[in-house]
């Protein structure tokens, strides 16, 4: 399924200008080229997103659940308060040390500080209080993150749910098991009265949640 049509984004993309970096389009290629699942990749006009949100949040604890090969991450630090920290968690040792690597030449490993293993052991030992949450793991988990991850999110606080839509299976209730997970939690978001929500249909999906 195709997300967008490619005049549309490149149109986009050349009226789009929060965070210009070279580093980013090294890394791409990189993704591209080198790494199993290169779509996995947030790409230029989320990562531009992602960096307009942090930067208009201005957090000074960011949560990420998903490094990959470090894109997303690099982006959302960039709003970061002096001082402030991203903590991103992936179980992938092999995309992490792609990770590892770029954010180290971004010159941002001041600020980000990458953890390897399971989300779910690792978030209750950092004993942090969130500003801005990005959520790009397993996809099945999104429910189980969500109800770990929200009473520790500041008040004001924002999380993004990135692939809610799943190439559209969520929307068209496929039983598939993720769009099926995917689904439930886009539901269950919906009806949380702590939150207030809105689902973008950027790229795969977005789902933006403000804590009340």
């Amino acid at each position: 399924m195709k997300l967008i049509e490619e005049y549309i984004e490149k149109y986009s993309k050349e009226h789009t200008r929060v965070y210009d970096a070279d580093l980013l389009l090294e890394l791409e290629r990189k993704t591209h080229l080198e790494v199993m699942r290169p779509q996995m990749l947030s790409g230029y006009l989320q990562g531009q997103f992602l960096s307009f949100l942090s930067q208009m949040k201005c957090p000074d604890r960011i949560l990420e659940l998903g490094t990959y090969t470090g894109y997303s991450a690099i982006c959302l630090s960039i709003g970061l308060q002096k001082g402030g920290k991203l903590h991103t968690i992936d179980i992938n040792t092999e995309t992490s040390e792609v990770a590892s690597e770029y954010i180290q030449k971004s010159d941002r490993g001041d600020c980000i500080i990458q953890h390897i293993g399971e989300a779910m052991s690792i978030i209750p030992e950092l004993k942090e209080q969130w500003d801005l949450v990005f959520l790009d793991a397993d996809k099945i988990n999104y429910s189980k993150y969500y109800d770990l991850i929200l009473p520790d999110v500041k008040p004001g606080g924002l999380i993004i749910a990135d692939n809610v839509l799943w190439n559209g299976a969520a929307a068209k209730g496929n039983p598939e098991k993720r769009a099926k997970a995917l689904a439930a939690f886009n539901k269950k978001v919906t009806s949380d009265n702590r939150v207030k929500n809105i689902l973008l249909p950027l790229r795969d999906g977005l789902m933006l949640m403000l804590k009340k």
